[in-house]
């Protein structure tokens, strides 16, 4: 690069750093990001500290930045900055290097003002971390198609490193590596699986040990893969499965760019830059993670699996819009308009739209679990009371169980572990698989509040409640937060198997209808 390349790609370096710190999440985002925190002080798969595959780098990662800021969530997102400037980086490299300075600039003003970029940005997860992997082995990767050989074993390395972030990687990208090393010397290919298996080797064997030995590490992989992902492919499913993943993808596409989706538009006045060697390279880019995600697994609350492919989608929207802007028969100031106007409409998506990934969306998820908090801790004796949360992104079970550590909180539905049914269970921050309910050392349970406005949640907790007798549930009003609250001994009406039948305020037993109906209704595992 020269000087001014090098100017350049600071001011959107900082852009990019300042953009993200100053709308941060302030708490941990979801349930996975508590999985992350947890697995930062105790690493165990098998209760979902993390939940598997593991995320073992990482996770110790944040470990190492949380010791000197004493805050899981802060560390986190500092990941997440560190890997959206590095992002920026690569974008701006290989737009550069394929298709000139002015290309580079748009696809980093592309990268900046993506809203589902921004949002990954300023939370604690791992996806903006992979778009950076993505964004590196991209341009290693390239370079290694261009005959500079030496450079691939260290995009083997970089392989190996993403796979210890997200195990994905490996499926998703591994692809673009063996497609750029294909012209390489034999000798030197041997080289670069050598590197890449010892990567995995040297994160793996203590990750296998950390999570109690490979037999508990994979029980807890395949239980979560049958019960989830294993669930609804396009091989035992319905095709309509897969038809609505295509359509989710497209929207996802639009979320990710916003008003730049249009620049494709501009495809059709291509000068000629675009050779067939970036057209391949790019088709090998995205084609693995575009037929996962339609084929096997995908949901919109997920969107972030799908950044791996913003880095090609920048540079190319990069190139067209730069051909846009220089072709285009109006005044300068026209067309920096309609590039601030496209500009602002991105802001805007990312600060107030309805969408689970805006800055209102966060801040007002952040809000009401504090509020919930208060009014819990306030209410509520931990010595006589039991929280019941369930498995939701959003409010549900594992933030109950880490902001409210003084309580034990229990996971609804009953899961199955191997052949048992057992209950995911917190307290003072620590996952537990219990084989009974503790019927006998509360009085009472209160159900820890689903996010307020959103239908499904409502059904979803009518559905619960109808579960228990009529006239047992107490429903008050703490600082604006419903609270439903019941005796212990009705537990046993929403956790059959697990809970010890008491004759206090419910019926003393579970008939066999009733048992018949749960096992058909649960007998797909967790929802995540």
């Amino acid at each position: 690069m020269t000087s001014s390349h090098k100017r350049e790609v600071t001011v959107f370096a900082l852009a990019i750093a300042l953009s993200r710190f100053c709308f941060r999440s302030r708490q941990l985002y979801d349930l996975d990001s508590v999985n992350f925190a947890l697995g930062m002080v105790h690493f165990d798969p098998s209760v979902h500290q993390p939940h598997p595959p593991g995320y073992f780098l990482y996770v110790l990662c944040g470990r190492l930045l949380a010791q000197p800021l004493h805050d899981a969530n802060l560390a986190l997102v500092l990941l997440s900055v560190a890997a959206s400037c590095g992002t920026l980086l690569f974008i701006y490299l290989l737009a550069l290097e394929w298709f000139g300075a002015s290309a580079a600039r748009f696809a980093s003003l592309v990268f900046l003002l993506s809203p589902l970029a921004w949002f990954h940005g300023t939370v604690a997860l791992t996806y903006i971390i992979e778009t950076f992997f993505s964004s590196l082995l991209g341009y290693l990767c390239w370079q290694v198609f261009r005959d500079r050989h030496q450079w691939a074993p260290v995009a083997g390395f970089i392989l190996g490193v993403a796979a210890g972030v997200r195990p994905s990687s490996v499926v998703l990208l591994a692809p673009l590596v063996v497609f750029s090393t294909h012209k390489v010397p034999h000798r030197q290919k041997v080289i670069v699986l050598a590197v890449v298996l010892l990567t995995v080797a040297a994160w793996c064997a203590p990750m296998l040990a950390a999570s109690g030995g490979p037999t508990a590490y994979f029980e807890a992989l395949n239980s979560l893969w049958r019960s989830v992902p294993g669930q609804k492919t396009a091989f035992n499913s319905s095709p309509v499965n897969a038809v609505a993943r295509g359509i989710t993808i497209a929207f996802i596409y639009l979320l990710t760019f916003g008003a730049a989706s249009l620049g494709h538009f501009a495809a059709s006045r291509s000068r000629g830059k675009a050779g067939s060697g970036q057209l391949l390279f790019t088709a090998i880019w995205v084609a693995p993670a575009l037929g996962f995600f339609t084929l096997i697994f995908l949901k919109f609350v997920n969107s972030g699996y799908l950044l791996l492919l913003a880095p090609p989608g920048c540079v190319w929207l990069g190139l067209w819009i730069s051909e846009w802007y220089a072709g285009a028969r109006m005044s300068v100031v026209g067309k920096r308009a309609m590039i601030a106007g496209g500009a602002l409409i991105n802001i805007m998506i990312f600060l107030f739209s309805p969408l689970y990934c805006s800055y209102r969306s966060v801040r007002k998820s952040e809000a009401e679990l504090s509020t919930v908090d208060r009014a819990t801790s306030k209410t509520f004796d931990p010595a006589d009371t039991l929280i019941v949360a369930f498995d939701s992104h959003f409010m549900g079970f594992r933030h109950a169980g880490y902001t409210l550590p003084q309580y034990l909180t229990v996971e609804y539905p009953e899961v199955h572990v191997g052949d048992e049914p057992r209950i995911f269970g917190m307290r003072g921050r620590a996952t537990s698989i219990l084989p009974k309910l503790p019927l006998s050392s509360y009085k009472r349970f209160v159900f820890f509040p689903l996010p307020q406005g959103n239908p499904a949640y409502s059904r979803y907790l009518d559905e619960v409640e109808k579960k228990l007798p009529s006239g047992v549930l107490t429903v008050s009003q703490v600082d604006g937060v419903t609270l439903v609250t019941g005796p212990i001994s009705c537990l046993v009406r929403l956790f059959p198997k697990t809970a010890e039948a008491t004759s206090e305020g419910c019926v003393s037993r579970v008939s066999v209808e009733e048992r018949a109906v749960y096992d058909r209704a649960h007998s797909g595992g967790r929802d995540r």
